[in-house]
């Protein structure tokens, strides 16, 4: 990692920044046609989809892994494996606040897509933030570092104690603030935002929907970028990271729809990897002044990632198995014949 006060040096040329952008502009400009007709997903056009997104961050990698060397590869590989799963969390919230606003369902996609455009807009300011900060200032690396371990704390202490995660909508303080300013009409108006209710315009329940999504996409923002630049800091990879791992989040949701509530171990393993990244931007701040303490390599942090990701989903598996089994008197299961 190259020490604060050092200008980072990019993979990217202008052109490579010119042509990525234009094809985010472009895959959401298709997922946006694709919405525009509301409709129910079906789970054969979401899994086409998802296989399609899931492919196209591998072809970058490969690309990376062959214009830019091995080392570049894997610290692309390593920020998106953390984005991906960061982003799983968010689709786990925005699950909620679908259902507790009783969004009906031809216009979830609509909802997912205002909110996936929204993450990367906010993930793109605290790109463009967090480099300056990384260059100007060389303790950038320990308020990151702090920022990841108090988030980690937080998710192991709700995730122990099994906290609630139903949404009241009307507790919400964006939707609040909204309300006090503008109506809000009784019933949906298709994929409509406004409507007009008598003489004057109102919001539609689809609008409070967006800002609530909104008001997620910035605390998840605050969460994955200090997250990404604890593996990379050259801001094209950072970049290209976040935008692959919200690439067919709209998708997926509807792939992991009935799935995602049952991993339910998952909070455990976004704990571990922020208290691991987290450890690791300490570490590198700390080494600038102490050279004696070790810097955790990339590949290392790949693997700690990859091991814990699949540990979770095995052991959510296994707990869910466990609690679907039927139970006799005395507790003991139900023998096969």
């Amino acid at each position: 990692m190259p020490a604060a006060g050092n200008v980072t040096q990019s993979v990217a040329s202008p052109l490579l920044w010119t042509v990525t952008l234009a094809g985010v502009l472009f895959f959401f400009a298709v997922d946006f046609v694709l919405t525009r007709r509301p409709h129910t997903v079906k789970f054969r056009e979401a899994l086409g989809w998802t296989a399609f997104y899931l492919a196209l961050p591998i072809i970058f990698g490969i690309f990376a892994w062959q214009r830019f060397g091995s080392r570049t590869a894997v610290d692309y590989f390593t920020g998106y494996l953390v984005e991906k799963s960061l982003s799983v969390d968010n689709l786990f919230v925005f699950m909620l606040l679908i259902a507790a606003f009783a969004v009906p369902a031809v216009l979830t996609q609509r909802v997912l897509l205002y909110g996936i455009a929204g993450a990367l807009v906010l993930r793109g300011v605290f790109i463009a933030i967090g480099a300056a900060a990384v260059q100007a200032v060389s303790w950038t690396f320990l308020i990151f570092g702090g920022i990841l371990l108090v988030t980690a704390i937080k998710i192991l202490r709700d995730t122990v104690s099994g906290a609630d995660h139903k949404v009241d909508v009307s507790s919400l303080r964006s939707v609040r603030l909204v309300r006090r300013f503008m109506p809000v009409t009784d019933d949906y108006q298709g994929p409509n935002l406004t409507a007009r209710q008598g003489n004057r315009r109102a919001l539609t329940p689809l609008a409070l929907v967006v800002v609530a999504v909104f008001g997620t996409d910035l605390v998840f923002a605050v969460d994955s970028i200090p997250a990404v630049y604890g593996v990379t800091q050259d801001p094209y990879l950072v970049f290209t990271a976040n935008a692959f791992s919200l690439f067919g989040l709209r998708a997926l949701y509807f792939v992991l729809q009935s799935t995602l509530s049952k991993l339910v171990h998952l909070g455990y393993g976004l704990a571990v990897i922020l208290a691991f990244i987290g450890v690791k931007l300490i570490l590198h701040w700390a080494h600038g002044s102490w050279s004696w303490l070790p810097e955790i390599p990339t590949p290392i942090s790949l693997a700690v990632i990859v091991a814990t990701l699949a540990t979770v989903t095995l052991t959510s598996l296994h707990a869910g198995r466990r609690a679907a089994a039927p139970k006799v008197p005395g507790g003991a299961g139900v023998s096969r014949p």
